[in-house]
């Protein structure tokens, strides 16, 4: 029978496969959003200093957050090599391939911090903040570079866990880490007893130190494991290296989705219409930050698939990946269904909450109905991508990006060129975007050549 064929599909153990999704899925999840809420809670200690301390840890964040988001193929990568070499039943070279991406962190870590602390100021400027904000942004950006290799650690660390099919010890690191880094920052920004406090740079040094004990704990994680299966320590050059090229296509894939939400945002200031340019901004942020949040909801399936897909096709079995790959394209399209619902029904509510603009409200709502309606698409897409980096599809995902945007780009243009405002903007992310990347992934899927069984995947 061609492997493209259908294939059968075993009642009998879909159980389990679900509880597998569940089990690998929720700690995601939990962790995904653990981030942004400690996030909130570093800007509520710091918002108390003053107007000026918050908008320069904005602009520092902004910074950071892109460099991070930029270096999140420590985590993909590595959690695709490892759970092929888990399910060809060789955990040694598993974590061999982890520790590989584990000195790959801490190279691409060393030299951002070199480079962060001598370019902090340069970046600010890029802003075009005045001093007022600049100044504080620039001391507080220079001190949390020095927490990047930690920061890179936490990733790879994360991403060899979960290759090992490990989702709740990332879980158990994230919420005491971010639970340290308020104690540290409450501490250190306002002081208590002999410890003085050092305002914004004082945040800046509680979350070095809060990134640094969790990296040291995911690390030590890894090393009691490496230990128990021998794998050794030292760097082996042909696995970094190899780590290193695996994680060219992934960074294109980042930047072809950021530019997409960079193309969004700029559109969203150039769209035609009769409402106040911060109206439309202050609306078009609620909706993406509404829709980031989703995401994590339909990513923390992603990095199931991911581990799940590297681990059959390292044990050979394409008959099981493919039947996992149709039961989490279904979880993925349910849960569209349902953030989709949920959006929809909640629209009305939402802008209150963060505005007492009555503008953004009556805007806000038609543009999360619109979101709401690329849920289901946005489900199915976000599975299928976990699925091809589970399967160490790299270029393909790489390429597919690159086509998506040349796709994106112009229909936004054209949205906007005929007098769309912030609702047509979003209508064309939600569907020409969101579809062009469905069609994308779904092509692939549907045929062989992703995939590629064992240990490794061939270049």
């Amino acid at each position: 029978m061609r492997q493209s064929d259908p294939y059968p599909r075993s009642r009998a153990t879909e159980p389990g496969v679900h509880r597998e999704i569940l089990r690998l899925a929720v700690p995601a999840f939990l962790t995904l959003v653990t981030e942004p809420l400690f996030l909130l809670a570093d800007a509520a200690i710091v918002g108390h200093l003053g107007t000026a301390p918050l908008a320069g840890l904005g602009v520092a964040a902004a910074v950071l957050q892109t460099v991070v988001g930029l270096c999140v193929f420590l985590a993909y990568g590595t959690t695709a090599a490892v759970a092929r070499r888990v399910g060809a039943g060789d955990e040694r070279a598993a974590l061999a391939q982890g520790i590989d991406g584990l000195w790959l962190a801490t190279l691409i870590g060393a030299g951002v911090t070199v480079a962060g602390v001598l370019l902090a100021g340069p970046l600010v400027d890029l802003f075009g903040a005045g001093p007022e904000v600049a100044d504080p942004a620039t001391t507080y950006l220079r001190i949390a570079f020095l927490g990047t290799t930690p920061l890179l650690l936490v990733l790879a660390s994360t991403g060899v866990l979960r290759g090992l099919q490990d989702t709740r010890t990332p879980l158990v690191v994230a919420v005491l880490g971010n639970g340290l880094n308020i104690v540290l920052n409450l501490l250190l920004v306002y002081g208590a007893g002999p410890v003085p406090g050092l305002g914004l740079a004082g945040s800046a040094w509680g979350s070095v130190a809060a990134q640094t004990a969790a990296a040291a704990a995911l690390v030590g994680v890894v090393a009691v494991a490496a230990r128990r299966a021998g794998a050794p320590w030292t760097p082996d050059l042909p696995g970094v290296r190899l780590a290193a090229r695996a994680a060219v296509p992934l960074v294109v894939r980042t930047l072809t989705l950021r530019a997409a939400l960079l193309l969004t945002t700029y559109a969203v200031v150039l769209a035609g219409s009769d409402t106040d340019e911060a109206v439309r901004l202050a609306t078009h942020q609620l909706a993406l930050t509404t829709w980031t949040f989703l995401a994590f909801a339909l990513d923390a399936i992603a990095i199931a698939a991911q581990a799940i897909t590297g681990r059959h096709l390292g044990a050979g079995d394409t008959a099981r990946t493919r039947a996992a790959t149709d039961l989490m394209v279904r979880w993925g399209l349910g849960c569209g269904v349902l953030t989709g619902v949920l959006l929809a029904a909640a629209s009305p509510l939402l802008g209150p909450l963060f505005t007492p603009d009555a503008a953004v409200h009556d805007l806000l709502v038609p543009v999360l109905v619109v979101a709401a309606l690329g849920q289901p698409a946005a489900g199915v897409v976000f599975v299928l991508d976990g699925v091809l980096i589970g399967a160490g599809d790299l270029r393909y995902l790489a390429w597919g990006g690159v086509l998506t945007v040349v796709a994106y780009a112009p229909a936004l243009l054209l949205a906007v060129t005929l007098g769309g405002g912030v609702v047509a903007v979003w209508a064309v992310f939600a569907f020409v975007f969101m579809g062009a990347r469905l069609v994308v992934l779904v092509h692939r899927v549907r045929g062989d050549a992703w995939l590629v069984t064992g240990a490794t995947r061939p270049a």
